[in-house]
């Protein structure tokens, strides 16, 4: 077993594995990069398969033995048997759309799994310069530039409504909306890629309801940072812990993020 004391000695070599990895796709963010479409018809660039080329093999010798389920290995059909057994997941990039459309909403996602519930998670917006950390039971935290680190939190309910954050690119509003009755909405931001969760986890937000498809690696990282923020992922019953390893595919179910709000 993976214990939070592990997991705390892994964050140096995590951080500095996503930082190179970010580098790589800052680097490639700068040319005419190539994109290419996947089966799925979604878009996928050099820079999603560059930067799982440096995160996968480094996170394998890193913890051997822990398999490694990656985006875009499992789009080629290379899906670890997980099981119960921790294992991480990769988003090289999420929002890829944020990344062609150079609006630098796009993540760089490394989680780590144990007993189906993240443990660790780091999630870092190169074109923004900020990284985002966190340990469940020991804290998240937030780094922009070469500033110190600052220890984030989620927000209790505020007394002039909640604000949402909802993706730019999916959702459906008449769900939102019944999900919403009897609740004062004050405003809604909108934001790509895994951001979303970070935005509730660092108190900027208090509700990521999301209503459309995702898959595990695009959450795992986000939703570790806002569980170590004191926040937390249920189904869309608002009840039920969100889990992990839930499917041979990896597809999400609609979930709902939170903040300090019940």
């Amino acid at each position: 077993m993976i214990t939070e004391i592990d997991a705390r000695a892994l964050m140096p070599s995590i951080t500095k594995i996503i930082r190179q990895a970010g580098e790589t796709v800052m680097a490639i963010y700068a040319t005419d990069f190539e994109t290419y479409t996947k089966e799925d018809a979604s878009p996928v660039t050099e820079a999603d398969m560059a930067a799982e080329a440096i995160i996968k093999p480094a996170l394998e010798k890193l913890l051997p033995g822990v398999p490694v389920v990656a985006e875009e290995s499992a789009a080629a059909g290379d899906i670890p048997d997980v099981g119960d057994a921790p294992f991480w997941l990769v988003d090289p990039v999420d929002g890829t759309k944020e990344f062609l459309n150079r609006n630098g909403e796009f993540t760089v996602n490394i989680a780590l799994i144990v007993d189906r519930q993240p443990v660790l998670g780091a999630v870092l917006a190169p074109a923004l310069d900020t990284l985002y950390t966190g340990i469940v039971g020991e804290g998240a935290h937030k780094k922009v530039g070469e500033e110190a680190a600052q220890r984030i939190t989620v927000r209790p309910e505020p007394a002039e409504g909640i604000t949402i954050v909802a993706s730019r690119r999916h959702g459906d509003p008449e769900i939102l909306e019944k999900f919403l009755a009897g609740r004062t909405l004050h405003e809604t931001k909108n934001a790509g890629s895994s951001l979303k969760f970070c935005l509730v986890a660092e108190g900027s937000a208090d509700l990521y309801p999301r209503f459309g498809p995702t898959c595990e690696w695009d959450v795992a990282a986000g939703h570790a940072v806002l569980a170590a923020a004191g926040g937390r992922v249920t189904f869309d019953d608002g009840k039920t812990p969100f889990s992990y390893a839930k499917q041979a595919d990896f597809l999400n179910p609609h979930f709902i993020a939170w903040g300090g709000i019940e």
